[in-house]
């Protein structure tokens, strides 16, 4: 999922209205509106069965943000554990006893998170006056997606760079048949998108799967599947059993 997309509301409940259901912002598990859920041998409307979702499947929106492996989550792991612990409603005196610091350290701690927080909303504020609502053109960028390996130049893509791209190495977008599979990184991870929309969210795939959705795409598909996961666009089982799309 792409964060740019969602509100910080959604981002904080770990999911979305999409259409006439409310997704996973992680998974991409859809639960559509009108439909009863059992879960736990308990029933639910929509909202409510992604709500309880996200607290059985991922462990709490909160918790699930933490460790989360975006790009974004730039947290070190002395941060990801002070807040898990203030999350978890300790008090400065307890959280201090377990990580074995002062309480005053701590307080610093919690007063330096509620800085950055202030800062954040600042930047928010002048981020929207400046590009929300903006016409969409060729020189606006593309969207970087949440599992990019790193956040450099190859991803610095403008709508016009992107469609020149394709049209470059693609012969046909619907459906996708590469020309070839080219070597400069940008160029690479402009084809790997369009390659990458193959595949459903939230879905598992065998490799067998997987290899067969590439043939058609292009005939060096091993090249093709292994890239897909060195750019983050996908993940695999450590056995290699099971492939899916990464999401959020």
């Amino acid at each position: 999922m792409d964060y740019g997309k969602l509100t910080i509301e959604e981002i904080r409940k770990g999911y979305h209205k999409e259409s006439s259901a409310y997704v996973c912002d992680h998974c991409g598990q859809a639960f559509p509106e009108g439909q009863v859920f059992a879960l736990d041998g308990c029933f639910y409307m929509a909202e409510q069965a992604a709500a309880r979702h996200m607290e059985e499947r991922h462990g709490g929106s909160a918790r699930f943000l933490l460790r989360s492996p975006v790009k974004y989550n730039n947290l070190t792991d002395n941060q990801r554990e002070l807040l898990a612990h203030f999350e978890a409603g300790l008090s400065d005196g307890e959280i201090a006893k377990k990580l074995g610091i002062s309480p005053s350290t701590v307080r610093h701690q919690k007063f330096i998170f509620r800085e950055k927080a202030k800062q954040a909303k600042h930047y928010l504020a002048v981020f929207g006056h400046v590009f929300e609502g903006a016409p969409e053109n060729g020189e606006s960028l593309v969207p970087i997606h949440n599992h990019a390996t790193c956040c450099d130049d190859r991803y610095v893509i403008t709508r016009q760079e992107r469609d020149r791209i394709l049209k470059t190495a693609f012969e046909s977008l619907s459906p996708p048949l590469l020309r070839h599979f080219p070597a400069r990184e940008k160029k690479k991870v402009a084809v790997l998108s369009v390659i990458a929309e193959q595949f459903a969210p939230g879905q598992k795939y065998s490799e067998k799967e997987v290899n067969q959705t590439l043939k058609p795409i292009y005939e060096d598909y091993v090249l093709i599947r292994r890239t897909l996961i060195d750019y983050g666009f996908m993940d695999r089982a450590k056995d290699g059993s099971t492939y899916w799309l990464r999401q959020g």
